[in-house]
C-alpha cells in the first residue's frame, strides 16, 4: 500500500489526509461527512455491528488505517479485540462471535466480493437476525467503508505506521453560523 500521497491538501500548510484532501470539494465533502455522521448516528444498527462490519473490510482491503482504528461507540457496547481478532477468513467458526455477527459478516463478504454468497442459509441467518431497515443500513455502511478504504489507499492516504486508536464515533457535524 502506498503511504506517500497521490494528491495534494487542499489546506495550505497541512498534509495530505481524508479530510484536507475532500477540501478540494468543500461542498461534496461535507455532504459525504453528513452522510457518514447519520450512518453512525442512527440507531437502527448497534454500532457494535456497524464496527464488526467496519473491520472485515479493513481486513479485506488491508486498509492500514481502517484496521487500526476503533470507534468509541462500538467499545462501549462490548466490542472487545478478542472479538476483532476473530474477523478474519474463518470467522464462521468463531466461538466468540453471535451467530448474528457471522450473518453481518457473510453479508459483508457478499457485497465486496461475490453477492452469490448470499444466498440459501446465509440468507436466511442474515433475514433472522436483522430486520429489513437494518439490512439497509448495513448495506449503507459497508458501502461507505468499502470506498473510504478504497480512496484512502489508492490516494496513498495511509499512515507508514499506525497505532490502535479509538476515535470519537462519527457524527453529524452543525454547520458555523
Amino acid at each position: 500500500m502506498s503511504t506517500i500521497p497521490r494528491v495534494s491538501s487542499a489546506i495550505p500548510g497541512e498534509p495530505a489526509h481524508f479530510g484536507s484532501v475532500l477540501a478540494h470539494q468543500p461542498a461534496i465533502a461535507h455532504s459525504f461527512f453528513a452522510l457518514y455522521g447519520r450512518f453512525w448516528e442512527s440507531g437502527v444498527l448497534a454500532a457494535r455491528i456497524k464496527e464488526i462490519a467496519r473491520m472485515r473490510n479493513a481486513r479485506v482491503t488491508e486498509c492500514g488505517f481502517c484496521r487500526n482504528v476503533r470507534f468509541d461507540k462500538a467499545l462501549a457496547e462490548g466490542l472487545r479485540e478478542e472479538v476483532v481478532d476473530e474477523i478474519t477468513d474463518g470467522y464462521e467458526t468463531s466461538g466468540r462471535l453471535t451467530d448474528a455477527e457471522k450473518a453481518v459478516l457473510k453479508f459483508t463478504d457478499a457485497l465486496i466480493h461475490d453477492p452469490e454468497l448470499l444466498t440459501g442459509d446465509a440468507k436466511a441467518a442474515l433475514q433472522r437476525h436483522l430486520t429489513p431497515a437494518q439490512i439497509a443500513e448495513l448495506g449503507l455502511g459497508v458501502t461507505l467503508f468499502l470506498a473510504l478504504a478504497k480512496a484512502l489507499i489508492t490516494m496513498g492516504l495511509e499512515p507508514e505506521a499506525m497505532d490502535r486508536t479509538v476515535l470519537p464515533t462519527p457524527a453529524v457535524l452543525e454547520a458555523a453560523e
